[in-house]
């Protein structure tokens, strides 16, 4: 191996320990990580700036835009407020109708956003009814991995796949994906009511305080309201479309964000700007150029290699291999860097005689995204909702989440495993 592919290696390792010790940020860490392999002459700037994937950076960053601008309006609150009423206060009922609407939230607005907006208006409802909010959130993070799993915009992972892979659209997410995790958020939900019923009992008197709160004093500006659906549903239909009229998503996305801006008038600009998770941005940015780095020195070429040789090419061996090493990879890594990783790998086996690489991606995705739930440290949404909710004085706890999270992830993954095997493999 040349000199080269180790530096490579060993910084890619290096850098991937400090991501997952969280001593340093890991921002910080990915972006000395990229600069690291441009320095040492690994990979020229050029080829980094070539590596770094736009698509998803501009993908992210308006949908982070139109979110931030349609919170404003308070329509997140009013679906909250309004779902525990059809719930008669009934707490166990909240619980599973706001893990729905992250759900549905997560598929449509991608989960960590999802998260940002359910997990205040939790604590509201549950402060109300007296009770524990942790079961509360504990599904909704559950929702939120699962959701995800079932569009192209929902979770990092299936944006940086459907980036990397043009043939796979929006539509094409929905239609292989979007069934299993249905599925899947079927079967959760009396799981959850089974696990958590017991912990969140109220009074007859504060469920009937939850039927007198008015939904409608939430929505503060309904003039925004209006520009912001019409805007929120033009983006949802471009990307349903964007194959159609040979656009990227991330077009789709800063299009609509900066129709709305232009609509909403320059004093929305600089707040929304603000609201968008450039932390998030320069992580990704970072690990692109990290990444990059192994496949210029064909360190990704000789790892495709070896899984090629450990399943014989087996197309059924490999895509249980991918759904199953991602799954608990991503239980305990971030899905991010790990996808970030696995992408070139399997486009890899593509040029070493697998031709039918679909099912492949349907594993990465689904291993990866449902794998978040094995722990409190295997996606984004979930570290965002344990910060908020031990912020408010009601920690949740790495070992108190394992105990649900793992069993029930394993479940979400055998799950898949028949589904990938009914529908792509016989």
């Amino acid at each position: 191996m040349e000199q080269h592919a180790i530096w490579a290696i060993t910084i890619f390792l290096v850098i991937y320990g400090l991501i997952i010790s969280e001593k340093i940020h890991r921002t910080i860490v990915a972006m000395i990580g990229g600069l690291l392999m441009v320095v040492l002459g690994i990979i020229d700037q050029e080829t980094a700036l070539h590596h770094i994937d736009f698509n998803t950076l501009g993908l992210l960053i308006g949908m982070m835009i139109i979110v931030s601008i349609t919170a404003e309006t308070g329509l997140f609150k009013y679906i909250a407020v309004l779902s525990a009423k059809k719930a008669h206060g009934d707490p166990v009922r909240i619980m599973i109708s706001l893990a729905v609407i992250t759900a549905v939230g997560s598929a449509f607005l991608d989960n960590v956003t999802t998260v940002l907006l359910m997990v205040p208006v939790t604590f509201s409802i549950t402060r109300q009814l007296k009770v524990n909010p942790v079961p509360f959130l504990i599904t909704q993070i559950f929702a939120s991995n699962i959701g995800g799993t079932a569009t192209l915009i929902g979770d990092p992972p299936n944006i940086m796949i459907g980036s990397a892979v043009k043939e796979l659209t929006f539509m094409s997410f929905i239609v292989n994906l979007a069934p299993v995790a249905v599925i899947i958020m079927a079967i959760h939900i009396p799981i959850f009511i089974w696990l958590f019923s017991k912990q969140v009992q109220t009074t007859p008197e504060l469920q009937r305080s939850i039927m007198e709160l008015d939904e409608r004093e939430v929505l503060t500006d309904r003039n925004l309201l209006n520009k912001c659906l019409i805007i929120l549903g033009l983006t949802i239909i471009g990307f349903f479309m964007h194959q159609m009229l040979h656009l990227e998503s991330a077009t789709v996305a800063l299009a609509g964000a900066f129709l709305l801006l232009l609509l909403t008038g320059e004093h929305k600009m600089e707040d929304a700007f603000t609201k968008v998770e450039w932390m998030t941005i320069f992580f990704f940015v970072g690990l692109f150029v990290l990444v990059s780095g192994l496949v210029e020195t064909g360190v990704i070429a000789q790892l495709a290699a070896k899984a090629i040789e450990l399943t014989g090419g087996n197309l059924i061996a490999t895509s249980m291999l991918i759904l199953w090493i991602s799954a608990i990879a991503s239980a305990f890594l971030d899905n991010i860097p790990f996808v970030a990783t696995m992408i070139p790998m399997i486009q890899e086996m593509g040029n070493m005689g697998v031709s039918n690489l679909e099912p492949l991606w349907w594993s990465l995705a689904l291993g990866a995204c449902l794998g978040g739930n094995g722990s409190l440290i295997g996606a984004s949404a979930n570290l965002i909702v344990a910060g908020m909710s031990g912020k408010e004085g009601h920690p949740i706890r790495f070992i108190s989440f394992i105990k649900y999270g793992f069993p029930l992830m394993l479940l979400s993954i055998i799950i898949s495993s028949v589904y990938v095997f009914l529908r792509y493999l016989i």
